[in-house]
């Protein structure tokens, strides 16, 4: 049994977890009390969480597409909390160290075929830039022999219980409306949140090699295959619409004075393309493939949508 400290443990990433390394010893920090861990700690009280084996932080400021957090509280959160739980492992005799950072640490948008983790760091939103500025200070700091740091970039995860843009769509399809986004053609990498699992208990059983490593799901999709899975979970007809591209841009750019839900940011992470390699994870793990495919995950989270 080991002792392991989640930070953000009550998030949709570290309630999962919680299940997962429920046969271990958790001990979790976070701003509210939980009963679901051995001990909680407040932020201020971290001193006392020095007697781990491993430290999983997953605490932060989540990306806001309302555009409503400033870049400051991003890199008080993302940034400075890194700061002092990083900290608190060098200190401690903790010898393993999960950070999940974001695939928003590289870039934004993908401009080439496909975003690896050798890929040119570039990001624009506070939130990218707060990420990265955290996985900067990891790596500056020197480590004994014993301590291995894993610095993850997931792409976007989904699963039961998740709540995004994913959970929008959905209902949208619930409700019968058609699909107005066919004329866009795209394709994207997901990430199940049982391969995020997956992975977080690879890298705390097994003697894994430290490093950066990107998290996806095996294959892609495009948005249009999205609202087919979306559809046949329904059981409802597919529906989708070819309106041209430049009209549904002319929209959302006036939703954004309007506040509606599809604004020029909802409109990119619905039309983009944005692949993500997991071959290095996987090579890491000895695995040909991940545990759970992109079909069969999102099926899944679907499901969980209709309760």
């Amino acid at each position: 049994m080991q002792k392991i400290l989640i930070s953000g443990y009550t998030g949709f990433i570290g309630s999962n977890l919680l299940k997962k390394l429920s046969d271990n010893d958790l001990y979790g920090v976070d701003i509210y009390q939980n009963n679901s861990v051995s001990k909680h700690f407040r932020w201020e009280e971290l001193e006392q969480c020095k007697n781990q084996d491993s430290i999983i932080h997953l605490a932060g400021k989540a990306h806001d597409t309302e555009n409503s957090t400033s870049k400051q509280e991003y890199f008080d959160i993302n940034f400075g909390l890194t700061q002092k739980i990083f900290d608190l492992f060098l200190a401690s005799s903790a010898t393993k160290f999960i950070f999940f950072s974001s695939v928003k640490a590289v870039t934004d948008s993908v401009n080439v075929e496909i975003l690896t983790e050798d890929s040119l760091c570039n990001p624009k939103t506070a939130y990218g830039q707060s990420k990265l500025a955290a996985e900067q200070y990891i790596l500056s700091k020197p480590l004994m022999n014993n301590k291995k740091v894993y610095i993850l970039r997931p792409c976007m995860i989904h699963g039961p219980g998740n709540k995004g843009n994913l959970n929008l769509l959905y209902g949208l399809q619930l409700k019968g409306l058609p699909w107005p986004l066919g004329a866009f053609e795209n394709k994207r990498s997901f990430c199940s949140i049982d391969n995020i699992l997956f992975v977080v208990q690879q890298l705390i059983d097994r003697n894994i090699e430290p490093g950066i490593y990107q998290v996806a799901d095996d294959e892609a999709l495009s948005t249009n295959e999205l609202v087919s899975l979306m559809a046949l979970s329904q059981n409802k007809k597919i529906k989708i619409w070819k309106i041209p591209v430049s009209l549904i841009k002319a929209i959302a750019r006036l939703n954004d004075f309007f506040h509606l839900p599809l604004n020029s940011e909802r409109l990119r992470k619905l039309s983009e393309s944005y692949l993500v390699s997991n071959q290095k994870i996987k090579d890491a793990l000895g695995l040909e493939k991940m545990p759970v495919s992109a079909i069969n995950g999102l099926q899944k989270t679907f499901e969980s949508f209709k309760k």
